[in-house]
């Protein structure tokens, strides 16, 4: 996937206009476009950072499962 020119396609969404105002006050965007723009753009970059966090922790608790079952064995 090409990450250095987004892709802009016309959408349609039924969205509780209450929470873009929010929304677009926390992020000091200038429109509702681009207010959602960065929503989508923080909840990606939480995402992939969950990711790097995870794998660590994940590979972790892989090896002490397999220590424990080594040693019940």
């Amino acid at each position: 996937m090409d990450r250095t020119r987004p892709r802009i396609r016309h959408k349609h969404f039924r969205l509780d206009s209450a929470k873009i105002s929010r929304a677009q006050k926390i992020l000091r965007a200038d429109t509702e476009t681009e207010t959602i723009g960065r929503a989508l753009d923080l909840v990606l970059s939480e995402h992939r950072r969950n990711q790097l966090a995870g794998e660590p922790m994940n590979a972790s608790l892989r090896a002490a499962s397999r220590s424990q079952t080594l040693m019940a064995g």
